[in-house]
């Protein structure tokens, strides 16, 4: 399945605006084959813009949602996009896969909120594997900080996610994350890891891009600068097969020695 990260920062502020780069986006994708987009963190509102995140939340099902499932439907690809949850009274930082039909296929809520930004404005989600089916992949969803933690990404590998997707909002100084740790989390666990970044400065913090599709033998498919772009990657079963077979990994693990760990 050819995916393609969508490496920007879009508008901040503007959910009209960003649903337009979305389009944009989509349409370049599905014009070079891609049948799955992937946004960054937040992307439909930014990331740093304080108490603007909380009166811009909208329910998982609302307009916006509405809107990205148009999207997916014209262009005839799965979108992966972030956005503010409202539920309720509370506020989560989610990100939502929807077919190329446009039906919501999943939902997750960021489950390890980062610095007082996040935890001032955010309730941290509490079901850490969340996944669905895409042209034969199972593919599962996590927000930035959340791949930091490697028991996040391991209960992903043991309930067989094949292509984790990783919306971000990577900034300065934590480039090491694109550049070294993502590509040993997909290596680890044996899967495809999507980790898509925003880009440039945005209120006090400089995102540092470098978006990355990593394969399971830990080689980066593909991996932006830090410029705004579209960047494209095949995810292949096949490999990803022949990967597990020759590193063994999670049939080799000893549950029993790892009781401290919890």
């Amino acid at each position: 399945m050819r995916t393609a990260l969508l490496q920007s920062s879009g508008r901040p502020g503007s959910v009209l605006e960003n649903l337009k780069v979305l389009d944009e986006a989509a349409g370049r994708a599905a014009a070079a084959g891609a049948g799955l987009l992937v946004a960054p963190e937040l992307f439909l509102t930014g990331y740093a813009i304080g108490g603007d995140i909380v009166r811009l939340s909208e329910p998982a099902d609302g307009d916006s949602a509405d809107a990205v499932a148009e999207i997916a439907s014209t262009h005839g690809l799965a979108i992966a996009y972030g956005y503010p949850e409202r539920d309720g009274e509370s506020v989560f930082n989610s990100a939502q896969l929807l077919s190329a039909d446009g039906d919501r296929l999943a939902n997750y809520r960021k489950t390890h909120l980062f610095g007082c930004f996040e935890r001032d404005h955010f309730t941290p989600g509490d079901v850490p594997v969340v996944q669905a089916q895409l042209h034969g992949l199972r593919v599962g969803l996590m927000i930035c900080y959340d791949v930091e933690f490697p028991e996040n990404v391991r209960a992903h590998a043991l309930a067989g996610t094949d292509l984790l997707l990783v919306p971000t909002a990577q900034m300065h100084p934590f480039q090491f994350v694109a550049e070294s740790l993502v590509p040993v989390r997909a290596f680890e666990n044996q899967m495809y890891v999507a980790y898509v970044n925003r880009v440039g400065e945005e209120g006090e913090f400089e995102f540092v891009g470098l978006s990355t599709l990593a394969g399971p033998d830990g080689i980066a498919r593909v991996r932006a600068g830090r410029v705004e772009e579209l960047v494209l990657a095949d995810v292949d079963p096949a490999r990803l097969a022949e990967s597990r077979a020759a590193n063994p990994y999670l049939e080799d693990r000893r549950p029993g020695l790892y009781g401290s760990l919890v």
